[in-house]
């Protein structure tokens, strides 16, 4: 029973570091929350790939009667008429310190893409997205919520 006791403490020690790790990393489900209405507007899955992050739209919030799905019809170039769901929104951006810079978001409403930055926040649970033009100061915060 000693043995099987100790090896259970073992092998809480190796899964926490890898818990916290999970924390404090911006990859995972996140719920983007509207900073001008306060309401959830989409599902976005961020991956990390040799330690720079994408974000992809998995789910959209809409009411039942609009599109589900609805397509980028003020977006330019390759993202011109694609699906909403599935798109790239989120690119480029590195861990710097306690955030994560040099990224670009996409705003699929105008269009548009901005230069991007992002902190975690509350231990994990929120990231605060910034988009901007020329510098952080002249942009748009919003604060998406880790989907558990």
């Amino acid at each position: 029973m000693r043995q099987l006791m100790k090896a259970g403490l073992v092998a809480m020690m190796f899964a926490m570091p890898a818990a916290w790790a999970q924390s404090t990393s911006a990859a995972g489900t996140w719920r983007t929350i509207d900073d001008e209405t306060g309401k959830a507007k989409s599902l976005v899955r961020i991956t990390e790939d040799n330690g720079v992050l994408t974000g992809k739209i998995e789910k959209l919030f809409r009411p039942a009667d609009q599109d589900q799905n609805p397509k980028c019809t003020a977006c330019e170039g390759a993202r011109k008429d694609q699906p909403l769901i599935g798109m790239t929104i989120l690119s480029g951006l590195k861990k710097d310190g306690n955030e994560y810079t040099g990224g670009e978001i996409l705003d699929p409403a105008k269009g548009k893409t901005y230069k991007s930055k992002a902190t975690l926040k509350d231990n994990g649970s929120k990231l605060e997205v910034r988009g901007y033009i020329g510098a952080p100061m002249f942009g748009r915060s919003q604060t998406w919520v880790r989907e558990q």
